[in-house]
């Protein structure tokens, strides 16, 4: 069968306003930051820009403004040839998102505002039907209502279409979710919202991710930051380390994972190799700052995998 794209995306476009600081101020209180940037973001627009650059013909769906904001998407998304399936509002703003980053760690805690894509509804999903079942694999999170994420995996789901479901950020979301996940990739702050017990090391979650599979998903990548993947599928069972790297910003680490993973699913990885493949995405990724600009290219991608993974 011949596809239109390689994976489209499902999910919102913020732009993100980055605040370097040694921490969080208090209420009321005002701090003196070390760094300040403003760039593309959203977690599904992070995931269809990882995607195209690491070499995915990549379609993303969703809804920005007519504003500078919503300039700043199609930039990107024609710098780094996205496929873009927007609806472009004259009355509603181009979300954005406040972002701090623990100028010594690196981590992050991040306040999200999508505003107009608070908009994607069943109706604009079904009007970008023809393009989620054209592809090899479809991806969504939930910074879109979760009924919409719900819908479009159906769509896909019956039309063959691998079904990829980030449950990012956490909130509540229909159970039938689960039945129409070919994969499931949460981090360890959304997987323990999932089975209610913290992920603290490998065992716990092994755990966590047999608590997943047993509610009807076929695989489950649980991504542990620094420690790699723990995967769980029919047949594999396996922590996969991360490639060990100098972390300055993992603000957008999640989102190169998956764009890395899918990428090298649509191109018919094995679930280990295209792990693996993700885990390099993620390592370059969190080494730059900001989320999308520092999506790596296939060839950084390529040459970092030959130098590092046996």
């Amino acid at each position: 069968m011949q596809h239109t794209y390689d994976v489209t995306v499902l999910g919102i476009y913020v732009a993100d306003t980055a605040y370097k600081a040694h921490r969080l101020p208090k209420m009321g209180e005002t701090l003196m930051g070390s760094g300040f940037s403003l760039g593309p973001g959203g977690k599904g627009s992070n995931q269809a820009v990882a995607a195209a650059k690491a070499g995915a013909k990549t379609a993303f769906i969703s809804k920005i403004g007519d504003d500078p904001f919503g300039k700043m998407a199609l930039d990107i998304y024609a710098h780094t040839g996205v496929y873009p399936l927007l609806d472009i509002s004259d009355d509603l703003p181009t979300g954005s998102a406040f972002i701090f980053v623990d100028e010594n760690s690196g981590d992050n805690a991040i306040i999200v505002c999508p505003e107009v894509a608070n908009t994607i509804d069943k109706t604009f999903v079904d009007r970008q039907k023809s393009a989620i079942e054209n592809s090899k694999i479809f991806v969504t999170q939930l910074e879109q209502p979760a009924a919409v994420a719900l819908h479009a995996l159906r769509i896909a789901k019956s039309a063959g279409v691998t079904t990829v479901f980030n449950p990012a950020p956490m909130g509540d979301f229909d159970p039938a979710i689960y039945s129409v996940c070919d994969y499931i990739i949460p981090n360890e702050t959304e997987t323990e919202a999932l089975v209610g017990f913290p992920i603290k090391d490998i065992q716990h979650a092994r755990k966590g991710a047999d608590m997943l599979r047993s509610r009807g998903v076929k695989n489950v990548l649980i991504t542990l930051g620094e420690n790699g993947v723990f995967v769980l599928t029919d047949t594999i069972r396996q922590h996969i380390p991360a490639i060990v790297t100098n972390a300055i910003d993992t603000t957008g680490a999640g989102d190169a994972f998956i764009g890395g993973f899918v990428t090298a699913l649509s191109e018919a990885s094995d679930v280990v190799t295209a792990i693996k493949f993700g885990c390099a995405t993620a390592s370059i990724a969190v080494s730059r700052p900001g989320t999308a600009p520092a999506m790596p290219t296939r060839d950084e991608i390529n040459t970092l995998i030959t130098e590092s993974i046996p």
